[in-house]
């Protein structure tokens, strides 16, 4: 698949290697997420679901000042109430949450809004010095409702959750990495690479344990129980797995040439 046909499409689609990567392609406007965007995005996680040699997927934004700064404001004032009903933003953030591997957020410049949902909704974040990361809709007169009043609290605790969300206050990439809002930090010219090495890395693992892993920490978020259920009937597959015998036989052939 290609969304590059268009002159200029709302998003850019790259799978090289096992590692597929998603740019959002409004510079002009801060890679705001309008409908034209939303709807890309959901056409391409639909496809690369069904794509099984993807393995991992970055998420980014073109332009080198933002990530995404948000919702289009423009769109959004005229959302009523059966659209904030529709989930017009929560439902594309679920299938990224939800998406069959793990997905990174790589960050430059400004995370508000419901770009911040977005790359809350991603497995991992990497970003860069000048990331900025916020959730201002109370102050626009609505509330973040795509995903960070249940996603914001599991990362960086209640109390943290409430202060964003009440205040509407934007912190800096230092303050979200001591926050557990993002796993790294570096340099915004080497924010690309460290993505692609935390995806590279995933990648070269087995691929259904890596998807199973995934859904094992899903079930976590729930019942004790039946998380560890879970947990027991997926290592239960893998173990009688030929990827397990292959990759362990590997390893014990590397310990006995030591």
């Amino acid at each position: 698949m290609s969304l590059q046909a268009h002159p200029q499409p709302p998003l850019i689609d790259v799978l090289d290697q096992g590692v597929l990567t998603l740019t959002l392609n409004r510079p002009d406007k801060l890679n705001a997420l309008d409908q034209g965007m939303i709807d890309a995005l959901h056409a391409a996680l639909d496809y690369y679901a069904k794509v099984e040699d993807v393995r991992a997927v970055i998420l980014t934004g073109s332009g080198g000042r933002s990530f995404a700064a948000g919702a289009d404001i423009a769109q959004l004032r005229d959302r009523t109430a059966i659209d904030a009903f529709r989930g017009v933003n929560a439902t594309l953030f679920d299938k990224v949450a939800n998406f069959r591997v793990p997905t990174i957020a790589a960050i430059v410049g400004f995370a508000l809004g419901g770009g911040c949902e977005l790359a809350i909704a991603c497995d991992l974040r990497v970003s860069g010095h000048s990331g900025r990361f916020g959730q201002p809709e109370t102050g626009l007169g609505i509330l973040a409702a795509a995903g960070a009043t249940w996603r914001l609290p599991a990362l960086i605790g209640l109390g943290r959750a409430r202060e964003l969300l009440f205040t509407g206050r934007i912190v800096d990439a230092e303050e979200a990495l001591q926050m557990g809002l993002v796993n790294a930090v570096v340099p915004d010219e080497e924010v690309a690479d460290s993505a692609l090495h935390m995806a590279q890395m995933i990648a070269r693992n087995d691929p259904l344990a890596t998807r199973l892993t995934k859904q094992a920490l899903a079930a976590a978020q729930g019942d004790v129980a039946q998380a560890r259920r879970f947990a027991d009937t997926a290592q239960a597959l893998l173990f009688d797995s030929p990827e397990k015998f292959a990759r362990m036989d590997a390893f014990l052939a590397r310990k006995h040439k030591r």
